[in-house]
């Protein structure tokens, strides 16, 4: 099965690395015509320059931002004409520990990006280009929205908190538009490269290694693609069998 994009437009943020990056290659690969999105445009116009002329166009955001979230889907209309597909997949982890230890600033923004911005991004891309049209919206969660940990806490909650937004919008945006979810494990990114037991953690798996962007991205095309046109609100978990528990006895 070869799935297919071709004459759809997509927003991705997070966009210049990372799976947001692999994403980009895939939807690319696969027809669509992609809005880059990311902070900084030193990073964006390096990965730009990868596309073919024409399929891409860069915009820098931040993800949290109301007025970002307007001009980017405005530019993207006036850019391509027309919007169908929404990622959202940047996401920000300021603070590494329990939820007593963190400070209020360092909460806000966890939930500025990781789940204020979800819901502004697709309630602008609703408003200006899908209510008429339909299209798909697919959220970067995490495995961590479906188990506790020490130090990823509140990462871990406003990821949990976007897995019941992806099912709340689905619900609010049926028929015509699909909200789905991705929730990868372990994945080869810059946020992994801290770890220090990477071989270890990949050992443990069933599949025996770590994911790679691609791994995710795949999953993003499949999600956008007609393949999963009765498929909405649903968080599907990539993590190598990560979550798999033997039973006991």
């Amino acid at each position: 099965m070869r799935l297919q994009l071709e004459d759809k437009v997509a927003i991705v943020t997070g966009a210049s690395r990372g799976i947001g990056r692999a994403i980009v290659d895939a939807y690319v690969g696969a027809g669509a015509r992609v809005m880059m999105v990311s902070r900084k445009m030193p990073g964006l116009a390096v990965a730009a320059a990868a596309y073919p002329e024409g399929s891409v166009e860069v915009f820098a955001a931040n993800a949290g931002s109301p007025e970002d979230a307007v001009a980017c889907v405005e530019r993207t209309l006036q850019r391509f004409g027309r919007l169908d597909i929404l990622v959202n997949n940047a996401a920000t982890n300021p603070y590494y520990g329990g939820a007593m230890d963190i400070g209020v600033s360092q909460f806000d923004k966890t939930i500025e990006v990781n789940q204020r911005g979800p819901l502004i991004w697709t309630q602008c891309a609703w408003r200006h280009a899908l209510y008429g049209t339909g299209g798909v919206v697919v959220n970067i969660a995490s495995v961590g929205a479906f188990r506790t940990a020490e130090g990823l806490a509140v990462y871990n909650m406003s990821k949990a908190a976007l897995v019941h937004m992806t099912q709340q919008l689905a619900y609010e945006l049926a028929p015509g538009v699909r909200v789905v979810g991705i929730a990868p494990g372990l994945v080869e990114t810059s946020m992994a490269s801290s770890l220090t037991d990477i071989d270890k953690r990949a050992a443990q798996l069933p599949l025996k290694r770590i994911g790679q962007p691609s791994d995710i991205a795949n999953m993003a095309l499949f999600l956008a693609s007609d393949a999963a046109s009765w498929l909405t609100g649903q968080t599907i978990v990539v993590d190598g069998g990560a979550s798999l528990r033997p039973l006991s006895g």
